[in-house]
């Protein structure tokens, strides 16, 4: 049960935090509003490593369903745990998406554009190419997949390795996630979308529930085809 709590409240946290930058950056009469790309890739790289930091000794700290389902195909979890951790980080992504509502409610009032308020939430294409969306979001995940393998085989001192993650999370943010925003992460997507279909945030334009089959099943096609190769190498 420990594991569980561990991915429900670790997702919260990442979602908490990387949705958070993206409120600070793009909403209107925050403190940090019109701070730019490398701000949104900063916060997400360390969003994704403070609840690895806390939470990697008890669960593993997977917080992204492609991963999960990558490392079940490869045998490194059994496939029963990785359904109870996808339930819970699609909720913990969820809870984690309704606070960054709470945090910047009165910001969601003052900002008129319904496209920034959806990016808090999700991502979305720079330019809508479907297939090349697909390909953008495949060969992120691919990266981040495959990395963590080769990173979990150097005999890193204890917890260093896990600053490695976020390093990774850190490049492709900003060598790669100019196209789709790089959700990389199928939870860290749909379940904030879903919550912001339920809030009652103020002038809202739809979820793009066309759009967003990409972001979950990109990321893991591109985890398993990862976690195949990196399997067979390392």
């Amino acid at each position: 049960m420990e594991k569980y709590l561990a991915e429900i409240i670790g997702t919260l946290v990442l979602v908490l935090l990387g949705d958070g930058v993206v409120a600070n950056v793009v909403l209107n009469r925050t403190k940090g509003n019109n701070s730019g790309w490398i701000v949104i890739a900063i916060g997400w790289a360390c969003a994704v490593l403070v609840p690895a930091l806390i939470f990697g000794r008890i669960s593993g700290a997977f917080f992204n369903p492609a991963l999960t389902v990558a490392l079940a195909c490869i045998n490194q979890i059994e496939w029963n745990v990785a359904f109870g951790f996808i339930l819970c980080q699609f909720l913990g992504a969820f809870i984690g998406a309704c606070l960054v509502y709470l945090q910047y409610k009165d910001h969601f009032d003052a900002t008129a554009d319904r496209d920034s308020k959806l990016a808090v939430f999700c991502t979305g294409p720079a330019i809508r190419d479907i297939p090349f969306n697909f390909i953008s979001e495949f060969i992120g995940t691919f990266i981040l997949v495959f990395a963590i393998l080769g990173i979990g085989k150097v005999d890193f001192a204890n917890g260093l390795g896990t600053f490695g993650v976020g390093g990774i999370i850190l490049v492709i943010g900003i060598c790669l996630g100019g196209t789709t925003g790089y959700a990389i992460n199928p939870a860290r997507d749909l379940g904030p979308r879903i919550a912001h279909f339920l809030l009652p945030i103020k002038d809202k334009r739809d979820p793009d529930w066309a759009y967003s089959w990409v972001p979950v099943v990109a990321p893991v096609c591109g985890a398993v085809s990862a976690a195949l190769l990196g399997n067979a190498i390392f």
